[in-house]
């Protein structure tokens, strides 16, 4: 079991994490794993990746589309924008500091960044879905650009959040991302020449480690 305490150094902690999470299981409130990670999130310095919350495969008509979806994109569902809404509860009640933040240019993409009241997304077509939707495969440029961008170390004191496609996320990191769910993200620690991955959290986790006495 971690203690997770003030004192404990930044690499001591780093080396603690790495040897509790295993990276296909998800973390449970209900864990040692869940204290270690808020503590370390809350010191900044790493790079959430995600897939967008819950979206139906079909664009809504226009009598269904949120008002701001005038191209008719693929936008959130119901599940999606609360998980969405309470993932972003959570890191403010859990004092997880967010710093820039990237989006695939999607409707739904950016809708996630927005109902999680994370700021202004740079939208950036790096992230984009290739313009197939959830049918598009791996596309060798932007796979090699996101693996390379989580590399990069935020801003001080801060985490940094990129939301993208599937497609991307197996492209760039083949089976650490394998069978990845709506909102489920990867947690990387950069050093600004690779980044270690630490573990991957379902979006739904989040309100629970919030919770978490």
């Amino acid at each position: 079991m971690i203690a997770c305490s003030p004192n404990l150094t930044r690499r001591f902690l780093l080396a603690a994490l790495a040897a509790c999470f295993a990276l296909s299981t998800p973390i449970r409130a209900d864990s040692p794993d869940g204290p270690a990670l808020i503590s370390a999130l809350r010191q900044g310095g790493y790079v959430i990746v995600m897939r967008h919350p819950s979206s139906p495969f079909t664009v809504p008509d226009k009598a269904q589309a949120d008002p701001a979806n005038t191209k008719l994109e693929r936008q959130l569902d119901d599940t999606g924008r609360k998980t969405a809404q309470e993932m972003g509860d959570a890191f403010r009640q859990l004092h997880i500091p967010v710093g820039d933040v990237l989006s695939s240019p999607t409707f739904r993409a950016v809708e996630s960044v927005r109902l999680a009241k994370f700021g202004q997304p740079k939208r950036l077509a790096q992230l984009d879905d290739g313009g197939q939707s959830m049918q598009a495969k791996a596309d060798d440029e932007r796979s090699t650009w996101l693996r390379k961008k989580v590399t990069e170390s935020p801003r001080s004191g801060t985490n940094t959040v990129i939301v993208t496609h599937t497609p991307n996320l197996t492209g760039a990191f083949g089976q650490e991302a394998a069978g990845m769910a709506a909102g489920e993200a990867l947690i990387f620690h950069p050093d600004g020449k690779q980044a270690h991955l630490l573990t991957r959290i379902k979006i739904e986790e989040w309100p629970r480690l919030a919770s978490s006495p």
